[in-house]
């Protein structure tokens, strides 16, 4: 088999490549948002090597607070715990109404979108 058809394995390094946070208080204050169903979730579905919820060492999920802190030993996209995060949300029913915000650049926050109330004075 030549060696560009082979795929290869990653293994994971003594130091962290990266350490993502995803916050989620301000949903879960209202009650709307179950942290532990989504930690799990995150357990489940997390991909390393094609393979989901096979972490090893290679990703460590760790809930503290209201945060979820994802520490990466291999490369992965921050844009992969986006992706999801927004299935998560489109799963539970709340994609209409929490949107998945970057503050930083090794942070997510889950944030309501902003509805302003119209005035119905024609009634």
């Amino acid at each position: 088999m030549p060696a560009a058809a082979q795929k290869k394995k990653v293994t994971p390094s003594s130091k962290p490549l990266k350490k993502f946070v995803i916050d989620y208080s301000k949903p879960a204050d209202d009650g709307v948002f179950d942290g532990a169903a989504f930690e799990k979730f995150l357990h489940d579905r997390f991909k390393v090597d094609g393979r989901p919820g096979q972490l090893g060492d290679s990703v460590k999920i760790v809930k503290s607070g209201n945060t979820i802190i994802v520490t990466c030993y291999v490369p992965i996209a921050k844009n992969y715990l986006k992706y999801l995060t927004k299935k998560y949300l489109k799963k539970n029913g709340l994609r209409d109404w929490i949107r998945v915000v970057a503050p930083s650049k090794d942070k997510y926050e889950l944030r309501f979108y902003n509805v302003e109330k119209e005035d119905d004075d024609d009634e």
